[in-house]
């Protein structure tokens, strides 16, 4: 039995995208061709001697025609089509059967001129042999057709390709058309292909929790909606780059089986005005067709940032702006968006407007961390099913040795360690290739082949061995695993420590960390008496520190319990500082005497303990890298416990 049902009418991304007939573009030119006046016959061109000797004497022309000022038409007297010296001209041409003329042409510089010589030439001749002259003006419809004709013609093909690209180019929701230019560009993922679940995102597991309520509003809304619940219009995803935010909202989209329509905030900016609130009205109205979906929106940033904030700069009435209103509008409940979610992604959650992050609008706010040592074991496993390793390899070890490594990170390592490996030419991945991935994602890669003069790698020696020597010797120092005098990216030298994840830290723990840094400077004014630049990245990240000490955490008396830190970000959009000029100052004055009274121990920590310096750099210069066994058999225990990491 035949279904006569009819079949619902295609929807906007399934139509077929109506291309533009080159039949259009060819048309005029093939008119243009086969109505120009083109002629069988040829028009043979003479000089005015010819003229004059060859026709003029013979009284051959039946009449002249004066074209422009410029050039002379001859007409031959019909009666001499069968003479032998014209007969060539008289061939008949397209569609009649005897050339009428003109026959022969010459060109003129004046009339004034071609009348006085032709008086000159006619001069014996009868009243009635004088040939009759004619003067007209003509103009070529052809050429002056295509002179305006062509630049619009090239003009509409222009905007037409260039048009059609951008669109073509910004991806399925921008169409083909210069009408479709204030469609949306968001990708849509049909519900058959989001193979993404919650299986493929690890360390995640207390934002997986938030998440699920949605995934469960989604798969069966009746049993919140009869309690009178009302599911989160928006949830925003706050966290550092490369913590899984992109990650987590696909798993979503997998695990509840809906549409999920993903775009970039920056791509509702264009240079046309009213285009981004064109597209934001365009992708509720395509989410509200395909509900129940997801939106998400990566970097929402873009266009979210608080409104007024550098207007004086850009324009109070931005493209940006009238962007964001019409986003706050479509969010904010005047239409009925019943099963359309909202998820946003940021890293700059403090830049974001105040009236985005309201109830109403993202209900819901999911703060991703950095991942602590489960979940980066957790991580881990993930992306290494795909490896093939040996037995040597051990999860745990490696996600000690990554602490502050976001989920992006440990993927690039798992990568590093793979193409290592294959660099070698080895049958699987080991342990040390996985140590080497981690060393070169953290300083770089090795550069053995660079040149470096026997003083100076004595100096980059002692440099490094003052950092090792310090960092051993002080208690509240990370833990330091490894010494290398072997360049890497940039650097000519580098010590390697294991962070310990704590939450608090205290004033001599900042102290005990500058001092630290400082150690390769004072090493060299040891054992030189003199500095080198190699201590410009320590001096860097000792400046940063104290400045932080001073005027972020109250670690210093003579400025007092005071914090001019702003966790909302407003002062760095603003030209003055937090502070007065005095203040300012006596931040200044008390960051110096901070780093010189840590630099002043520090020397003395080292002339304390001169003759462990020179074996560490002696050690050094011989093997170039130096482990904590090593480290450990010239400086005995350190004074406190560390923290003990399976190898």
């Amino acid at each position: 039995m035949k279904n006569n049902k009819a079949k619902p009418p295609p929807s906007q991304e399934d139509r077929p995208v109506k291309r533009f007939n080159l039949v259009w573009l060819y048309l005029p030119i093939i008119v243009l061709f086969l109505f120009y006046p083109w002629s069988g016959s040829s028009i043979k061109e003479i000089t005015w001697q010819q003229f004059e000797k060859d026709i003029l004497s013979r009284k051959a022309a039946e009449k002249l025609v004066v074209v422009n000022n410029e050039k002379v038409e001859v007409y031959i007297k019909k009666s001499l089509a069968n003479d032998k010296a014209f007969k060539d001209v008289f061939k008949p041409g397209f569609g009649s059967e005897i050339n009428a003329g003109p026959h022969y042409f010459f060109s003129i510089g004046s009339v004034e001129t071609f009348d006085r010589e032709l008086d000159d030439a006619e001069k014996g001749f009868s009243v009635n042999d004088k040939i009759p002259v004619t003067y007209t003006k003509e103009t070529n419809w052809f050429l002056n057709s295509i002179g305006w004709l062509l630049p619009i013609v090239l003009i509409f093909a222009f905007w037409y390709y260039t048009l059609r690209g951008s669109a073509g180019m910004a991806g399925a929701g921008g169409g083909g058309s210069i009408f479709n230019f204030g469609k949306t560009t968001a990708t849509l993922i049909g519900k058959e292909n989001s193979n993404i679940t919650f299986n493929d995102v690890a360390g995640l597991e207390e934002a997986q929790m938030e998440v699920r309520e949605i995934v469960d509003f989604l798969k069966s809304p009746d049993t919140y909606t009869k309690l009178g619940a009302k599911i989160p219009k928006g949830v925003i995803l706050v966290g550092p780059p490369g913590t899984g935010k992109t990650l987590l909202a696909k798993a979503v989209a997998g695990e509840a089986r809906v549409p999920f329509f993903s775009i970039s905030g920056s791509e509702f900016v264009e240079m046309f005005v009213g285009v981004g609130a064109s597209r934001v009205r365009d992708l509720f109205k395509r989410a509200k067709e395909k509900a129940p979906c997801i939106i998400f929106i990566d970097e929402i940033d873009a266009i979210g940032r608080s409104r007024g904030k550098g207007a004086f700069l850009t324009g109070a009435n931005d493209e940006r702006e009238s962007t964001l209103n019409q986003l706050l509008t479509e969010m904010d409940g005047f239409g009925t968006n019943n099963g359309v979610i909202v998820l946003a992604a940021s890293n700059r959650a403090d830049m974001l407007d105040p009236a985005l992050l309201r109830p109403g609008r993202f209900d819901r706010h999911i703060y991703l961390e950095l991942p602590n040592t489960t979940e980066r074991e957790a991580i881990f496993k993930v992306h290494l099913r795909p490896l093939v390793m040996d037995e040597t390899v051990d999860v745990h070890f490696l996600a000690s040795q990554t602490p502050g490594f976001s989920g992006a990170d440990i993927a690039n390592i798992c990568n590093e360690s793979a193409l290592i490996a294959a660099r070698k030419k080895e049958d699987k991945i080991g342990k040390q290739d996985f140590t080497d991935a981690i060393d070169r994602v953290v300083a770089g890669s090795e550069k053995k082949s660079k040149i470096i003069l026997p003083e100076e790698k004595k100096i980059i020696a002692y440099h490094e061995a003052g950092h090792a020597v310090v960092s051993w010797l002080l208690k509240n120092v990370d833990p330091i695993i490894k010494v290398s005098i072997i360049p890497r990216g940039k650097s000519l030298g580098a010590a390697w420590y294991l962070p310990e994840e704590k939450q608090l830290m205290r004033k001599q723990a900042f102290t005990e960390n500058l001092s630290a840094a400082l150690g390769g400077r004072a090493a060299e004014e040891i054992m030189f008496g003199e500095v080198s630049t190699g201590a410009l990245d320590d001096l860097e990240k000792v400046t940063k520190e104290a400045y932080t000490m001073v005027a972020y955490y109250g670690f210093n008396e003579k400025i007092g319990n005071t914090s001019y830190y702003d966790s909302t970000g407003e002062h760095d959009m603003s030209i003055q500082k937090p502070f007065s000029e005095e203040t300012g100052k006596m931040i200044d004055e008390e960051v110096r005497k901070l780093v010189s009274d840590v630099y002043f121990n520090t020397k003395e920590l080292l002339e304390q303990n001169k003759g462990y310096l020179q074996k560490v750099a002696e050690l050094l210069l011989k093997k170039e890298v130096v482990y904590k066994e090593d480290l450990e058999a010239i400086l005995g225990k350190r004074p406190t416990g560390e923290k003990s990491v399976k190898a």
